[in-house]
């Protein structure tokens, strides 16, 4: 057989082998991109004859630039799943089990690949609102002033130039003011940034985790606000600090106070007495080498017993739905596994979000974190979107790596960003062209898991780095980009009629390297869109495979009539199309 053998690559754990529901078993199979094989996967129960083993045809999920990744959904019928691949090219066959590759068949269970059991509560089970969610991202201090009585005494005008330590008296009470914006957007959660009482603008530096800021207002505020939000269909995230507190956290000026005599000595990681800095770094650990920002011993069991108390208390105190997790990859895990369950305990349905920018697999096991910040799919749509730095095909290369990476529950319930609090904003990104802007968006609503609107991006607001990406919102509608607004509006739409975009598979039909166009489908039962994109500078001709019939422009509700089994069209520069056979409007 000429297939690459060592390409070949299975373990029976994680995005390899899962349980997608209670029921559900998804299995996956690497070989080398484009090996003319056929892949069966032979499965059954270790506990019955072998005879009664099953064969079913894989199918492929996703490839990037070397491999290709395929995929079977089984049904255990009394749980237990033993099973092998059977490689076949042309008239060769081989065998892949957990004994390797091998020319013999299998007479017996044992050697093969095994899921002893699909435990439900061992299944990676996000919430189920989540992947349908449009996410909308605020920065409280920045985003309306409902309530100057609560303002910082130097509070600036509003619309000023933000600085690292001004304020201009944005609260919750604003926000409140403001949910009509929003509502008739039609985001359906919010993510805000710290809301605990905090020295700075941005509040990381948390002081006091049980108190909500005075400037922001009070926890009957925020009660009042999610109620408010829940009454329309919003849900509500907090962001949690809980890898570092403030400098002016008690329990660490009770350290700088009494030093070893301090109880809450061990809540820090203290590498020297006096704490200071030297050479610009400190002698206790931080975040990065932020002095005011100490540390967190998360290790120590009164500080995770203190962060799921917080967890919970928030929870019950004002009917959030969930929590971001600052500096989530720099914890214990433990922590993150103890918070699930206090959190879960008392709201099953509770999004917990990890800011992860890398790889984030081992939070993704159903016993951390629902999803995570989607850094690196971010990273591929900006590079070939706005800075085009990829073709085509390693563009979809990428997104086809990272569709394998997770399991699929964990994909649909990522928090896809294209710009944040910690980035630069997308129209500067984009330089102000709206062109890329437009197709950057596009594809973040039309790919797997939540995307996320930075508070502003919907009006045009820029922003180049901290602190120019936290400016004041423009409330003004004659100096809003209401083209942008109706743009994002007719996208979040899209994701509400369309299941497809929510739970449906995502498979590229068009990406040739040198090209700037894609194509792909996103598809669910008999339900199918079709989006077409030039990201290029120049005009480009592409067919795409698609059923004879008249499809519709879902952005234009122009027709297009598809015969011989190919749609073909000339695509201006930056053009983009989201096409459905028109019976299925």
């Amino acid at each position: 057989m000429k297939f690459m053998r060592e390409a070949v690559y299975h373990r029976p754990v994680d995005n390899w082998c899962y349980g997608y529901d209670g029921g559900t078993v998804h299995v996956r199979l690497r070989t080398k991109r484009n090996d003319p094989l056929t892949i069966d996967i032979v499965f059954g129960d270790k506990c019955r004859p072998w005879a009664e083993m099953t064969a079913k045809t894989m199918s492929l999920l996703s490839s990037d630039e070397y491999f290709d990744y395929w995929q079977a959904e089984l049904t255990p019928a009394y749980g237990r799943l033993a099973y092998g691949f059977l490689l076949k090219e042309e008239n060769e066959e081989i065998w892949f089990t957990e004994q390797g590759l091998h020319q013999l068949p299998p007479t017996e269970h044992l050697g093969l690949f095994e899921l002893p059991y699909l435990h439900p509560s061992d299944t990676h089970q996000p919430p189920a609102w989540v992947k349908e969610a449009v996410f909308y991202q605020i920065f409280p201090e920045r985003f309306a002033n409902g309530d100057p009585g609560n303002d910082p005494e130097n509070v600036l005008e509003w619309g000023g130039a933000p600085e690292y330590f001004n304020f201009f008296g944005g609260d919750l009470k604003g926000v409140l003011e403001k949910l009509d914006h929003l509502s008739e957007l039609g985001v359906s959660a919010i993510y805000f940034t710290p809301l605990f009482e905090a020295p700075s603008n941005h509040k990381y530096d948390t002081a006091d985790y049980f108190r909500i800021d005075p400037h922001f207002g009070t926890k009957e505020d925020l009660r009042k606000l999610v109620d408010a939000c829940h009454e329309r269909g919003i849900r509500v995230l907090l962001d949690g600090v809980f890898n570092h507190s403030g400098i002016t956290f008690p329990p660490f000026q009770d350290v700088v106070a009494k030093g070893k005599e301090s109880r809450y000595f061990d809540w820090f990681h203290i590498k020297e007495w006096p704490l200071e800095v030297k050479d610009e770094i400190p002698t206790y650990k931080t975040f990065a080498f932020e002095h005011t920002m100490p540390k967190l011993n998360t290790s120590n069991p009164e500080v995770r017993n203190y962060f799921v108390r917080l967890g919970r208390y928030w929870i019950q105190e004002t009917g959030i739905d969930g929590w971001r997790l600052d500096v989530a990859n720099e914890t214990d895990l433990e922590l993150w596994r103890e918070f699930r369950k206090g959190v879960k305990e008392i709201k099953p349905d509770a999004y917990i979000l990890g800011e992860v920018w890398h790889d984030g697999m081992k939070w993704l096991r159903g016993d951390q974190f629902d999803g995570v910040m989607n850094y690196p799919v971010s990273r591929a749509i900006l590079d070939f979107f706005v800075f085009g730095h990829l073709d085509a095909h390693i563009f979809s290369s990428r997104i086809g790596h990272y569709l394998a990476r997770y399991p699929q529950q964990a994909n649909e319930a990522c928090f896809n960003h294209l710009d944040t609090h910690d980035t630069v904003r997308l129209l500067t990104l984009c330089k102000g062209d709206k062109g890329k802007m437009k197709q950057a968006i596009l594809f973040q609503f039309m790919y797997v898991g939540a995307p996320s609107i930075y508070y502003g991006d919907e009006i045009g607001l820029a922003g180049d780095f901290d602190p120019d990406n936290r400016r004041c919102m423009i409330w003004e509608s004659h100096k809003q980009d209401r083209e942008l607004y109706d743009f994002y509006r007719a996208l979040i739409r899209l994701r509400r009629q369309y299941k497809a975009l929510t739970s449906g598979s995502l498979t590229f039909r068009v990406a040739e390297p040198g090209s700037s166009v894609i194509a792909f489908e996103r598809c669910l039962y008999k339900e199918v869109l079709l989006i077409v994109m030039n990201a290029g500078e120049e005009a480009a001709r592409t067919s795409v495979p698609a059923a004879s019939g008249v499809w519709i422009d879902l952005l234009t509700e122009e027709q297009h009539v598809v015969s011989g089994g190919t749609l073909t069209e000339e695509l201006r520069p930056r053009q983009f199309r989201v096409w459905a056979p028109l019976d299925q409007t």
